[in-house]
């Protein structure tokens, strides 16, 4: 069992930052692949950003492209997203993700791991 649980969520105004960060605990010996997933109100969850363990190879969704960076810890059993340039559109809870195959998947299904989520607000 791996429990993930992700902090630095806020309020921002438009084109402000925010760096989120995942900390993993629990059978956190294996090679996780972890992900960024984000969900708005009445919306579903869509992948935001996923990185792997041995390499750090990134996959990122189109909409975060040049405005939002994920790296990893693996000392730290932590992850972050690095959010600059943010839009109101942004706005909404983002999870963290884990799956026990080391491979970057943008699938929602492939993760077999989740945390609570932490509210990301983008005012105007």
């Amino acid at each position: 069992q791996v429990l993930l649980v992700e902090s630095g969520g806020g309020l921002v105004q438009a084109g402000g930052s925010l760096r989120l960060s995942c900390l993993a605990s629990g059978r956190t010996n294996s090679r996780y692949a972890m992900a960024w997933f984000r969900q708005a109100p009445g919306r579903g969850r869509e992948f935001v950003a996923a990185i792997s363990w041995s390499l750090g190879r990134t996959n990122y969704a189109d909409s975060a492209k040049g405005r939002f960076t994920m790296s990893r810890d693996n000392a730290k059993n932590t992850v972050y997203l690095q959010m600059n340039s943010l839009k109101p559109e942004d706005t909404a809870v983002y999870y963290c993700a884990a799956r026990a195959i080391d491979y970057e998947s943008d699938y929602e299904s492939d993760y077999n791991y989740w945390g609570q989520g932490t509210q990301v607000t983008v005012s105007l």
